[in-house]
């Protein structure tokens, strides 16, 4: 029989689990009608309501991250793959040539859309052998390159750079997605970050992008507006209707993640969820493995496998059955994972870690 809902979990790698207050508080504040006749999900976005929201939530992110003054945050439509094309677009500029890292299936798919708009140089790769990030040292980037794209947190692959290269006078420029607000983020050393808010900021829908003003003036005059980074600076993010209900969860849950002690608090608590499942995983002679190296292995998207043959159907089908979702690999790495996001609480390690447990005994 299936676990209760309140006894229930989702380790999907994203559309992630929300915090159990912002689900709350969003049921309460965004589909309640106001004195306007119109809820949050309603009200148009040039509407006073909507305006401080978004303040809000530009605010509480600076906040969170100490964000240098030379530096706009955008709240986009969309996903982060949309910028995979957006940023050789935007940030091209004279040049047309621009470096990116090879660390695994997300950054790949990133140079795949940067080879239709630029010419790509691929400075680094991972190593043979374990799935790992690349040596961040002595890459070969061109002075001329527009910018050098990096993957820290490669969630397909469950693979974390534990350091990030030195890219000189070239913006280093980063796809954040599944790392974004799990610990916190030196944002002076990035030309651009960006993220999809569905892992740690809330619902799909909205794309967050952090951009050094002075990259601003690359994009050019005849790029459709909603596409400029530049216009929708200049425009508060709203040259086109943005959306409205996912700026609005995403504030709720910047505010959750300060009133709950902030990024430091986020990164300990995340490291500590790991921990514990990487220490069993290791412990269990060999019935679980993480293929990862353990110096590259990802706090927020751990990727494990079965013995050889087991079959790991079972084991996700008897998951759902003690309230455990959504743990299957990425189709292209396959495995299981386990996604330990912000709002992961440590009674969802817990049941894992039993349940994990409880199926070793009964097949080990």
């Amino acid at each position: 029989m299936v676990a209760p809902f309140a006894d229930a979990y989702s380790f999907a790698a994203g559309p992630a689990r929300l915090p159990d207050a912002v689900l709350e508080r969003a049921r309460d504040e965004l589909f309640r009608r106001g004195r306007d006749g119109a809820s949050a999900v309603e009200r148009p976005f040039a509407d006073d309501a909507f305006r401080a929201t978004l303040a809000r939530a530009r605010a509480r992110l600076a906040g969170l991250l100490a964000l240098p003054a030379d530096y706009r945050i955008l709240f986009l439509a969309g996903g982060a793959m949309q910028h995979f094309s957006l940023l050789p677009m935007n940030l091209l500029g004279p040049s047309r040539g621009a470096a990116y890292a090879d660390s695994g299936y997300w950054s790949r798919r990133a140079i795949d859309e940067g080879h239709k708009r630029a010419t790509v140089r691929v400075v680094a790769r991972p190593p043979a052998g374990a799935p790992a990030a690349p040596d961040a040292r002595g890459w070969d980037i061109p002075a001329d390159a527009a910018y050098c794209h990096v993957t820290p947190n490669e969630t397909a692959d469950g693979v974390a750079w534990p350091a990030l290269p030195d890219t000189g006078a070239v913006p280093l420029v980063a796809d954040c997605t599944s790392c974004f607000l799990a610990a916190p983020l030196d944002v002076a050393r990035f030309g651009l970050v960006y993220a999809g808010a569905q892992k740690n900021v809330g619902v799909a829908g909205v794309s967050i992008v952090i951009v050094r003003e002075d990259l601003l003036e690359r994009a050019p005059l005849d790029l459709p507006a909603p596409f400029s980074y530049a216009a929708q600076a200049a425009q508060d993010s709203c040259v086109n209707t943005p959306p409205t209900p996912a700026i609005h969860v995403a504030a709720l849950v910047l505010d959750w993640i300060a009133e709950s002690g902030g990024l430091a608090a986020m990164a300990a608590a995340n490291a500590a969820k790991a921990a514990r499942l990487y220490d069993f995983i290791d412990a269990s002679g060999g019935f679980y493995a993480a293929p990862v190296r353990r110096d590259c292995r990802s706090n927020v998207n751990v990727r494990f496998h079965l013995a050889d043959g087991f079959d790991e159907a079972r084991f996700l089908a008897e998951a759902e059955r003690h309230g455990l979702f959504h743990l299957r690999g990425h189709p292209r790495v396959g495995g299981l994972r386990a996604s330990l996001y912000n709002a992961m609480p440590t009674a969802g390690v817990d049941a894992l870690l039993g349940f994990m447990a409880e199926f070793m005994s009964r097949n080990g």
